[in-house]
């Protein structure tokens, strides 16, 4: 990232800010202290601010028209950057772009935006939080409605006016130890503070161990795991293109087919569902397929759920822990029911499928469902656990520690809370969030 970029935006910025490719509309974003002037250079007199006006589109060095469309007038620092900001709806042929984008590259000091520079500008100018911003590209990710509703909460700054409760709290209660430093010739007021510090610290931490326990805002961002396991020839491959509705494993008579994890991404009833091929588990002196067994034991222990898949004609115990469930198949070929089962399927001819899809839809509800926002992330969890565990010492140790120690505890918790939201210590987050952005978001 250049210094002009990384300081907020020296620089005018443009990109395309819809998908490439040919599409009825395209938007043209240019951020910076030139936009005006662009906009002026291509569209004449700018229209007034926050209102749409169609305009003919004219390339600055020939006046040759370009395109008919939408410009829009944003100025800071009430727009989505903070710095004056306008945007170009044209039409969305590669040809028209090409063509509009390339004059407004031909004003004076506007240049190509750098991936997630826009959104590096709406954080730098305070319009976004570092959360806020994740929760952005969590939405632009998003692939079923429980991700996208999360997403946007986040976004929206609910994860962040979570966090900044929290660290208001410990602020709150470094600030009553601090006075018992200040008073500390005057016995009751040091002890009644560090009493109203402890009461508030008390209900504080039981709620942030609460949260750092649920994993279900980050295992709802990541996906329901499922993996599909048993002996060879079981129809793992074929439940998987079953469920997926199409053929993403090969199926074949032959034992051992399947020696790579296979995974298929799957919306069920909005949740995401991870479902995971995988090699059936045998001794084998193969050397590939002794290495797809040991990682089909690998993803059995990395999933939420495990469908242990049966052969009618071989049937055995699981070889595996955690959450199984035991899934018979070939339902079609046998002639018995099949009572210590928790599921009797057909991938053949689809029998009982319906009833196991909205079984696993189930889990995945029960596992991911949660009414409030919680940590998505892995940093948000180090952080939270950082700060869990500064306060919790401070409360385990309360009677023993000078008030020094006790206020020096509470701000390294609120110092941690703030790495969440953006407070403190973010560029190394920063190169490798906006680094995942496509140009122009």
């Amino acid at each position: 990232m250049n210094q002009s970029s990384a300081s907020g935006g020296r620089d005018t910025i443009a990109a395309l800010s819809t998908a490439p490719g040919r599409a009825a509309i395209a938007v043209i974003r240019i951020s910076g202290p030139q936009a005006g002037a662009t906009l002026d250079a291509l569209a004449g007199a700018r229209p007034a601010p926050r209102r749409a006006s169609f305009r003919a589109l004219r390339d600055p060095r020939t006046s040759e028209v370009v395109d008919q469309g939408v410009a829009l007038w944003l100025p800071g620092p009430a727009s989505a950057t903070g710095e004056d900001l306008c945007e170009l709806q044209i039409h969305g042929g590669r040809a028209t772009v090409a063509a509009t984008l390339d004059a407004v590259l031909s004003v004076k000091g506007v240049r190509m935006a750098e991936p997630g520079e826009f959104t590096r500008r709406a954080f730098l100018s305070g319009r976004m939080d570092l959360a806020e911003v994740e929760g952005l590209a969590d939405l632009l990710a998003a692939e079923t409605e429980s991700q996208r509703r999360q997403a946007l909460l986040q976004s929206s700054g609910a994860l962040s006016a979570r966090i900044e409760g929290w660290r208001e709290q410990l602020i709150s209660a470094m600030a009553l130890v601090e006075a018992g430093i200040d008073f500390s010739d005057e016995g009751d007021v040091t002890e009644h503070a560090r009493s109203l510090a402890r009461e508030e610290l008390a209900t504080l931490a039981a709620d942030m161990n609460a949260a750092l326990a649920d994993t279900r805002a980050e295992r709802l961002r990541d996906g329901f795991r499922v993996a599909i396991v048993g002996r060879p020839n079981a129809g793992k491959s074929s439940l998987l293109n079953a469920l997926a509705r199409r053929e993403a494993a090969i199926v074949a008579a032959e034992p051992g087919t399947t020696r790579d994890v296979i995974e298929v991404h799957l919306d069920l009833e909005g949740l995401p569902v991870i479902l995971v091929d995988t090699a059936g588990i045998r001794h084998t002196g193969d050397a590939a397929e002794r290495e797809g067994v040991r990682r089909a034991g690998q993803q059995a222990a990395a999933a939420d759920l495990v469908l242990w898949l049966e052969d009618p004609a071989d049937r055995a115990e699981p070889e595996i822990r955690g959450t199984v469930w035991r899934v018979v198949n070939k339902i079609d070929l046998a002639d018995q029911p099949f009572a210590d089962a928790n599921h009797s399927i057909s991938a053949r001819t689809g029998a009982g499928l319906d009833v196991l899809i909205s079984a696993i839809a189930a889990a995945a509800r029960d596992a991911l469902s949660s009414k409030d926002v919680g940590a998505t992330r892995a940093r948000h969890r180090d952080a939270l656990r950082t700060a869990v565990a500064a306060l919790d010492r401070c409360l385990s140790d309360w009677d023993d520690l000078a008030d020094e120690i006790v206020a020096e505890l509470l701000r390294r918790a609120a110092e941690e809370l703030g790495r969440i939201t953006g407070r403190v210590g973010v560029e190394d987050v920063l190169d490798r969030l906006f680094a995942s952005f496509c140009i122009g978001k």
